[in-house]
């Protein structure tokens, strides 16, 4: 039973960090046939140098496992673009002054914020129609991301954003 507390714990942390996706696709397409791709020609990711070639490592790792190969006579384009935000640590501590007296009570008190602000890494990946220039299919994938993580790190919070997008697709009609 004590071990179970301890595991209980580590799968509600651990969860809490895990990326979130949403999914979006056109209805009249066709997914089974597509099998080919390419990067988009005019990638824009808004990632660094080095995170965007890991993250074209990463996508051509995880494209191939999924069935797709990279061809120049693609049917689709890929394209990924990304935006940074930070929201503030909701880890706090209370302090409380209080007092009471003949039915008469006083309380004050306050939180102090622990720790910085967190950063997320928002990640859109589009699937684009080469023959129609159109948006057929896309993930919006939401994680925490460690800018300051060593590059193994940084590699592996990518690959888990491109699993979960990835997990998508073909979509479920």
């Amino acid at each position: 039973m004590k071990n179970f507390k301890y595991l209980l714990l580590v799968l509600i942390v651990t969860s809490c960090n895990a990326p979130r996706a949403t999914y979006d696709y056109d209805q009249n397409m066709e997914f089974n046939s597509i099998t080919t791709y390419q990067i988009y020609p005019d990638l824009k990711s808004n990632l660094s140098q080095l995170d965007e070639q890991r993250m074209l490592t990463v996508l051509d790792s995880e494209m191939s496992k999924i069935g797709f190969s990279s061809s120049e006579a693609s049917d689709v384009y890929l394209n990924f673009y990304s935006t940074s935000y930070e929201e503030p640590s909701r880890n706090n501590i209370g302090i409380g002054v209080g007092g009471t007296g003949r039915n008469v009570g006083v309380g004050v008190s306050g939180g102090i914020p622990l720790g910085g602000a967190n950063t997320y890494l928002r990640v859109t990946f589009d699937f684009i129609d080469v023959k129609t220039d159109s948006l057929i299919w896309q993930a919006v994938v939401e994680s925490p991301f460690d800018r300051d993580g060593s590059p193994e790190e940084r590699e592996n919070q990518l690959r888990a954003m491109v699993q979960k997008a990835l997990k998508g697709y073909p979509p479920n009609k």
